[in-house]
This record gives C-alpha cells, sequence and structure tokens, in this order.
C-alpha cells in the first residue's frame, strides 16, 4: 500500500527537478531520433563525399571537352561604349543555344573580343566573341560525376540554394552530436564511460593532427 492509501499503485514523484529531467531526456532523444532520420540523406552524401574527395586521384575521370562554334547578333557585341553591351541577351542566348548549365563567373568586354565564363559543380563552359561580327567559339569541359559531387560537398560553384543546404547540414549535424552528449548524461550507467570515450576521442584526435599534419 502507498502513502496515499491506494494499494497497487506507486507513488509518482512531480519534483520539478525530476519533471524537468525526465521532459529534457525525453526531448533529447525524440530530437537526436528524428533529426537523424530527416538528414539521414544528405549526411550519407556528404560522408561518402568527403572520402571521394579526400581520394579524388581514385575516382578521376578524363574530362568531356566539346567545342562549338556560332555566331550571334553582332549588335550585342559592337557597340563602342562597352556599356551598351547586351550581356544579358549574349548570356540568354548562349544558354538557350549550346545548352550551357552553371552560373555566370565572369563577363569581360576587351577592344576586340567579349569573353563569358559559366561555372557550376564539375563544368565550365568558356567563351570568346567577336566584337566585330558576333563569331564565337565555345569550349564546354565536364568533369564527371564523382567531380560534380565533390564540388557539391564543397559547395564550389553550387550557386545560395545549395549554399543554404549545406548551413542546415550543419546545424543538423551539430544538433545531432548535442542532443546525443544530452542523452548520455540521463544514462547513470552509461554515462561516465560515455564521457570517457568522448574525451578519447578528442585527444586522439588531436594526437592524429600533432602527429600527421605539418
Amino acid at each position: 500500500m502507498n502513502t496515499d492509501g491506494i494499494p497497487g499503485k506507486k507513488k509518482v514523484d512531480k519534483h520539478p527537478k525530476a519533471v524537468w529531467k525526465k521532459r529534457t531526456a525525453t526531448f533529447s532523444r525524440w530530437l537526436h531520433i528524428y533529426l537523424s532520420m530527416v538528414s539521414f540523406a544528405i549526411l550519407l552524401f556528404f560522408a561518402v563525399t568527403g572520402f571521394t574527395l579526400n581520394h579524388a586521384d581514385w575516382f578521376g575521370n578524363k574530362p568531356e571537352i566539346k567545342k562549338i562554334s556560332g555566331s550571334m547578333d553582332a549588335k550585342w557585341v559592337n557597340a563602342k561604349d562597352t556599356n551598351l553591351v547586351a550581356k544579358l541577351q549574349i548570356v540568354e542566348f548562349l544558354r538557350k543555344t549550346n545548352g550551357i548549365k552553371g552560373n555566370v563567373s565572369d563577363f569581360r568586354i576587351d577592344d576586340g573580343d567579349v569573353s563569358v565564363s559559366f561555372n557550376g559543380p564539375g563544368y565550365a563552359a568558356d567563351t570568346y566573341i567577336n566584337r566585330n561580327n558576333g563569331q564565337y567559339k565555345l569550349t564546354e569541359t565536364r568533369f564527371g560525376l564523382v567531380a560534380v559531387l565533390n564540388d557539391l560537398h564543397k559547395g564550389r560553384d553550387a550557386g545560395k540554394g545549395w549554399a543554404m543546404v549545406i548551413d542546415v547540414t550543419a546545424i543538423f549535424m551539430a544538433l545531432v552530436s548535442l542532443t546525443g552528449i544530452v542523452m548520455i548524461c540521463f544514462m547513470k550507467k552509461k554515462r561516465f564511460s560515455g564521457f570517457v570515450i568522448a574525451i578519447a576521442g578528442v585527444v586522439i584526435v588531436y594526437v592524429v593532427y600533432l602527429t600527421f599534419v605539418k
């Protein structure tokens, strides 16, 4: 019989500290599990591409180079005032006509020609346009799937949208790590060994850094 005189029931500890600890542990476990599942694909992506990036020579492919020649409206490029060069029309024409991908990384106007460069993950395209007659030569280079994945890992030439994905992934990874620490704090039998292993991991990483990084 419990202290309330009701047989078969245990007294529930409603001490504020005990309630707070239970809620914190439950929330941390819930957050850890679901953050891990939501971010599973993107975390796996960065894990795999971290390996391919670290061993780029193992997965290197011969670049696929394509050369194209063509012409565009000479009026877009032969204006004496360089401010009147039709940049938007030139870029859109090159995209539509030649299927160019990536973002414009450089647009340069010289006396004799206009050069336009496009870059994307594992991709580059350079165009040189004659300002007198609108004739152009384009060199398109594709570096292969692994190069695309590696550039996405680094966020190179991937745009603001992908940069946001990297930021969100970093936040998810931090939260998964922190919630794991919070969870171990509430496991009395595993708390000490858990923290010992965590500290050992930090020490090992530091020793490896001192030993191998010159």
